[in-house]
Protein backbone atom coordinates (compact mmCIF):
# COMPACT_ATOMS: atom_id res chain seq x y z
CA UNK A 1 0.00 0.00 0.00
CA UNK A 2 1.07 3.52 -0.74
CA UNK A 3 2.11 5.58 2.08
CA UNK A 4 1.25 8.52 0.70
CA UNK A 5 -2.77 8.07 2.66
CA UNK A 6 -1.44 6.29 5.70
CA UNK A 7 -3.46 8.89 7.67
CA UNK A 8 -6.52 7.95 5.63
CA UNK A 9 -6.43 4.42 5.83
CA UNK A 10 -5.83 4.40 9.12
CA UNK A 11 -8.88 6.29 9.92
CA UNK A 12 -10.97 4.08 7.62
CA UNK A 13 -9.68 1.19 9.32
CA UNK A 14 -10.46 2.89 13.04
CA UNK A 15 -14.37 3.85 11.56
CA UNK A 16 -14.36 0.21 10.39
CA UNK A 17 -13.50 -1.31 13.55
CA UNK A 18 -15.38 1.17 15.76
CA UNK A 19 -18.69 0.23 13.76
CA UNK A 20 -18.02 -3.65 13.99
CA UNK A 21 -17.52 -3.63 17.68
CA UNK A 22 -20.69 -1.68 17.60
CA UNK A 23 -22.70 -3.98 15.57
CA UNK A 24 -20.92 -7.01 18.19
CA UNK A 25 -19.19 -8.82 15.12
CA UNK A 26 -15.34 -9.81 16.03
CA UNK A 27 -13.30 -9.45 12.39
CA UNK A 28 -13.65 -13.48 11.66
CA UNK A 29 -17.34 -12.66 12.11
CA UNK A 30 -17.59 -10.07 9.40
CA UNK A 31 -15.22 -11.36 7.40
CA UNK A 32 -17.11 -14.78 6.86
CA UNK A 33 -20.17 -12.46 6.43
CA UNK A 34 -18.37 -11.04 3.48
CA UNK A 35 -16.80 -13.33 2.06
CA UNK A 36 -13.03 -12.58 2.66
CA UNK A 37 -10.20 -13.83 4.84
CA UNK A 38 -10.14 -12.85 8.27
CA UNK A 39 -6.68 -11.87 7.88
CA UNK A 40 -7.57 -9.40 5.10
CA UNK A 41 -10.32 -7.96 7.21
CA UNK A 42 -7.42 -7.50 9.82
CA UNK A 43 -4.75 -6.11 7.24
CA UNK A 44 -7.95 -3.43 6.35
CA UNK A 45 -8.69 -2.17 10.00
CA UNK A 46 -4.87 -1.96 10.65
CA UNK A 47 -3.91 0.11 7.36
CA UNK A 48 -1.88 -2.59 5.84
CA UNK A 49 -3.95 -2.99 2.64
CA UNK A 50 -7.14 -0.63 0.93
CA UNK A 51 -10.42 -2.39 0.57
CA UNK A 52 -12.57 -2.53 -2.83
CA UNK A 53 -15.22 -0.16 -2.71
CA UNK A 54 -16.69 -3.82 -3.11
CA UNK A 55 -15.67 -4.86 -0.05
CA UNK A 56 -16.35 -1.43 1.32
CA UNK A 57 -20.01 -1.77 0.52
CA UNK A 58 -20.30 -5.26 1.95
CA UNK A 59 -19.27 -4.18 5.30
CA UNK A 60 -21.78 -1.54 5.41
CA UNK A 61 -24.43 -3.20 3.80
CA UNK A 62 -23.60 -6.10 6.77
CA UNK A 63 -23.43 -3.59 9.77
CA UNK A 64 -26.32 -1.87 8.50
CA UNK A 65 -24.60 1.56 8.18
CA UNK A 66 -24.26 3.80 5.03
CA UNK A 67 -21.17 3.72 3.43
CA UNK A 68 -19.67 7.02 3.95
CA UNK A 69 -19.92 6.61 7.73
CA UNK A 70 -16.46 4.81 7.29
CA UNK A 71 -15.10 8.18 5.59
CA UNK A 72 -16.34 10.65 8.18
CA UNK A 73 -12.92 11.32 9.62
CA UNK A 74 -12.49 13.30 12.86
CA UNK A 75 -8.95 15.38 13.75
Amino acid sequence: MKRKFFDEYMKLGLNITYYRKMRGYTQEQLAEAIDITPEHMNRVENAYTGASLDTMFSIAKVLDIPVHKFFEFRD
